[in-house]
């Protein structure tokens, strides 16, 4: 094996395994039960990323692969494209089925960490969903809007566990119904 190959593997495997990590002073949520988590989310607020700028009317759908895993579908419309735009991934948990710890890969053998940090335990009707540091954070809903109130709990709590929430982007969602448009990848 060449130096060149050596390094690459190296670098591979540093940024694998570093993006599936749990951020400092987080814990997933214990006693997760997949099945009731799986279905529609709508996206409430994110910390904005590349991959989801000027994009609205943001959804994730999970469901169960074959292999034991869980399909993730994210969709959202791309204001300046004016246009739906998907991106098909996979997730595997990470320690165990009961932890709100999974890896997430949206392209080859590259996952990050998706850690379910606050969760309505009670229905599964809100989550607070961190990646592999605090720069990633979705407040996700069963519902387009969730109430003041508990829009207001959920920041403060990412903010207590030192998320920059003044950053936080609110999404709209204002195009429902079924989508005559077909899908592209996200990111285009």
């Amino acid at each position: 094996m060449s130096i060149k190959r050596v390094f690459l593997s190296l670098a591979v495997a540093v940024l694998w395994g570093c993006s599936v990590k749990v951020p400092r002073g987080l814990e997933p949520v214990e006693n997760f039960e997949l099945e009731r988590y799986l279905g529609r989310w709508y996206e409430v607020a994110r910390l904005d990323h590349s991959f989801e700028r000027g994009m609205t009317d943001v959804t994730a759908e999970y469901s169960m692969r074959k292999d034991g895993g869980v399909k993730v579908l994210n969709r959202g419309y791309k204001l300046d494209k004016k246009k739906w735009v998907d991106a098909e991934g996979k997730a595997y948990f990470v320690k165990d089925e009961k932890t709100g710890f999974l890896k997430v890969s949206f392209w080859g053998p590259f996952y990050g960490a998706y850690v379910i940090f606050r969760l309505d335990s009670e229905n599964y009707n809100y989550a607070l969903v961190s990646g592999p540091d605090k720069k990633y954070l979705w407040l996700l809903s069963r519902t387009p809007t969730l109430s003041k109130a508990t829009k207001a709990h959920l920041v403060s709590f990412a903010k207590s566990h030192g998320f920059e929430t003044d950053d936080l982007y609110y999404v709209t969602h204002n195009r429902r119904g079924d989508v005559k448009e077909t899908p592209s990848s996200l990111g285009e």
